[in-house]
């Protein structure tokens, strides 16, 4: 999978093995917190504010509408947002050409993704949305400087859920179950999320 520049990639090894003559297999496991599909906690761009394990898990649990936003959008503003109807819910995740490249297994990063326009950040808080989430490692354009996006959202208590596989996901309204590990003191953690349909 690709993986942010400079952040660690993944490794695994056995520190025990059963073929060594271990009488169990145990495995290490190093990577960076923001690998794959994660969770921001607030403490990711702001010291004094939340980090992973003091997240409530009631946002990250609930009902949530999928968007698909046209190939042509670069960065989600008003003028793609203000088409859509969220209809009060206060989750909603953007599936964009981005989830073309979890489609084909492309395993290098890509600088150009798709990304939310800070005006878009805007526009999704004045719509009381609570959690937003995106199909590639950053809801931020790569080589942002002042992080205005991340810091936005993350003042204004917006969940941030980040590395999202929308590929084989059709838009509308799902529950949603976004686990986070618990990492005491982390700024944010890999989350096994799950959509479930209104026929699962």
């Amino acid at each position: 999978m690709p993986i942010w520049p400079n952040d660690p990639g993944i490794s695994m090894d056995l520190t025990r093995s059963i073929a060594r003559g271990d009488n169990a297999n145990v495995t290490r496991l190093n990577m960076g917190v923001h690998t794959g599909t994660h969770i921001d906690a607030p403490f990711h761009f702001e010291p004094n504010e939340a980090t992973i394990d003091q997240l409530s898990l009631d946002v990250l649990i609930g009902p949530c509408r999928i968007f698909e936003i046209p190939e042509t959008s670069q960065a989600i503003g008003p003028s793609d947002l203000e088409k859509l109807d969220f209809d009060n819910h206060i989750r909603v995740l953007f599936k964009t050409r981005n989830s073309k490249l979890w489609k084909k297994g492309v395993r290098v990063f890509k600088k150009d993704f798709v990304h939310m326009h800070l005006e878009g950040a805007k526009f999704l808080i004045d719509q009381s949305i609570k959690l937003v989430g995106i199909d590639y490692l950053s809801i931020e354009n790569y080589g942002s400087l002042d992080h205005a996006t991340h810091h936005l959202l993350l003042r204004n208590n917006v969940v941030i859920l980040e590395g999202l596989d929308l590929s084989g996901v059709s838009p509308g309204d799902y529950e949603l179950i976004a686990l986070p590990l618990k990492l005491k003191g982390a700024d944010g953690s890999p989350a096994r999320v799950v959509l479930r349909g209104s026929n699962d």
